[in-house]
């Protein structure tokens, strides 16, 4: 799956992990943004001599398992541990995992582990549904082992700026789009949680053919807007429809969606 909306409340933790629970059998149709970022992070892991291979790997955020099933692959004689919110997509994980992996229910912020635990800490786009990203850095530098490693993804302020500014327009005053800490925001708390940590960022930009098609994925993959202020009801098709005339197009009809990606490592 994680810093809510950083200048607004977020829905209660069982709230997210109920939303990506029921878009559990939907997510991983829809994770091209979670793919690419999670194969930029696992290309960065060391691989090659025997003792530079992780014995003791946590997938923390694993969602549907799909980079748990990655790594396990990838290392084939780890230990490994995969961690989600989400009861519903450790279901869905359990089910399709291709070998024994200790799965656990758990809260980022609070990881039931002992310090030390583990060579690899592995986190994919988990990071901004979390209140308290500073938490969870601490969590992640305890659970580590000496000369372990930490990757870690989040999206930035910006992302999905185009859908932000659409809605803007058909429903003004009232948001349809997740917030996302700023760059200097996430830096900060990387840097004075986990000294040395590398920050990188980039705009990823994932092509529509219509605002609807975006719509879809965000629904598919669990990521509707979260703030406590979201209506209850079904928004006007009225609304809807004066969105998909104010999102910008292509001449050629599509759409494009912005995100500000951006990757966390750092060696222990």
């Amino acid at each position: 799956m994680t810093a809510l909306p950083a200048s607004g409340a977020s829905a209660p933790k069982h709230e997210i992990a109920r939303d990506f629970g029921a878009a559990s059998d939907t997510y991983e149709s829809a994770s091209r943004l979670q793919r690419l970022m999670g194969k930029a992070m696992l290309e960065r892991l060391p691989v090659g001599r025997p003792d530079a291979k992780p014995l003791r790997i946590l997938d923390l955020g694993c969602g549907t398992g799909y980079f748990t099933r990655q790594l396990a692959r990838r290392y084939p004689d780890a230990r490994i541990s995969a961690v989600d919110l989400s009861p519903g997509m450790l279901q869905y994980a359990r089910t399709r995992a291709d070998r024994k992996v200790h799965w656990a229910q758990a809260d980022a912020e609070r990881l039931p582990f002992a310090d030390g635990t583990f060579d690899v800490v592995f986190s994919n786009l988990m990071l901004q549904w979390c209140d308290r990203p500073d938490q969870v850095f601490d969590e992640c530098r305890r659970v580590l082992a000496r000369g372990g490693m930490l990757q870690c993804s989040t999206l930035l302020d910006g992302s999905l700026h185009e859908l932000a500014q659409a809605w803007e327009k058909a429903d003004p005053g009232r948001r349809h789009v997740n917030r996302f800490e700023t760059r200097a925001a996430v830096t900060g708390h990387a840097c004075a949680r986990l000294p040395g940590a590398a920050v990188n960022t980039e705009t990823v930009v994932l092509g529509y053919d219509s605002p609807l098609e975006l719509i879809r994925e965000l629904k598919h993959l669990g990521a509707v807007y979260k703030g406590d202020d979201r209506r209850r009801t079904m928004t006007a098709p009225g609304r809807v429809r004066a969105m998909l005339e104010h999102y910008p197009r292509a001449p050629s009809g599509k759409v494009v969606a912005s995100y500000g990606a951006c990757w966390i490592s750092y060696g222990h």
